[in-house]
């Protein structure tokens, strides 16, 4: 496996669209830390960046020697608000983001069953590309669960439509966090997230899920004890063969430094993944 770095942790905690640190500083600071790709989303460069901002991100990363893991091409996907489905209604800007930084994957949502047909023909607009659409394992979506992803990737039926696995929304949404996941999962599998959290009724910060309406969590570092046990699965993603991108999903927690962060994941995630 790959070891890629979610720009999200440079994001401000209440701001998606706005970085806390330039990919300037940023980028450097990953390539130091043993990271091999990054993750861009929507506070980095997106669908409605100007065409040198998208050129200077690429120019960035080349003369570091990163690549990009996947694209997140607009603000509604990474909010994850109702808008975030029209990506696959107009997929277009998003293949072009991902050909202009060198990206394979292109993350998409689906919320409902009409999404569906949409996904389908996107797919096959990527295809022609050489290009993957990913759906992460997230609340609010089809793919609350593993029985749900599956019953969705069944009938998409395309084999460059794949699954982001992220344990942490599974958790929140009351599905297993188990190898057995993984498992059944892995003929899909396109790409790994990974954000440590616990459940908790009392936090203010809450996903508000289909399955069990707004559900209380909390961030914790991604080393922290009680929190989502990952070595057991980052064996059964070696044991299922899976050898794409382990992206460190972390947000920045108060009183925590980018730069510590992203030093501190890619020392706890490195000896795993080797």
């Amino acid at each position: 496996m790959k070891m890629s770095l979610s720009v999200r942790v440079a994001e401000t905690p209440k701001r998606k669209n706005i970085a806390a640190i330039p990919i300037e500083a940023l980028a450097p600071q990953a390539k130091v830390a043993g990271y091999q790709g990054l993750s861009i989303r929507a506070s980095v460069a997106s669908i409605d960046s100007p065409p040198e901002r998208v050129v200077f991100v690429r120019s960035l990363l080349n003369s570091l020697n990163l690549d990009v893991s996947m694209v997140t091409g607009n603000l509604a996907l990474a909010v994850n608000n109702t808008a975030a489905a029209d990506a696959i209604r107009n997929i277009t800007p998003h293949l072009d983001l991902a050909e202009q930084l060198d990206a394979k994957l292109v993350r998409v949502m689906l919320h409902e069953p009409s999404d569906i047909e949409f996904a389908r023909h996107a797919a096959d607009e990527a295809a022609e590309r050489g290009l993957t659409l990913c759906q992460q394992m997230h609340w609010g979506s089809l793919f609350e669960t593993v029985n749900g992803a599956l019953e969705v990737l069944t009938a998409i039926g395309r084999k460059n439509f794949g699954v982001t696995y992220e344990p942490a929304n599974l958790l929140a949404c009351g599905d297993n966090v188990d190898p057995d996941s993984i498992r059944r999962l892995a003929p899909y599998l396109v790409n790994v997230y990974f954000q440590n959290i616990q459940l908790d009724a009392t936090s203010p910060v809450t996903f508000d899920t289909r399955r069990k309406g707004p559900v209380g969590i909390r961030f914790i570092p991604i080393d922290a004890p009680g929190g989502i046990d990952l070595p057991p699965l980052i064996h059964t993603l070696n044991d299922v063969g899976y050898d794409g991108w382990f992206t460190v999903h972390q947000p920045l927690l108060e009183g925590q430094s980018v730069d510590a962060v992203i030093r501190q994941s890619a020392a706890f995630i490195s000896p795993l993944l080797d």
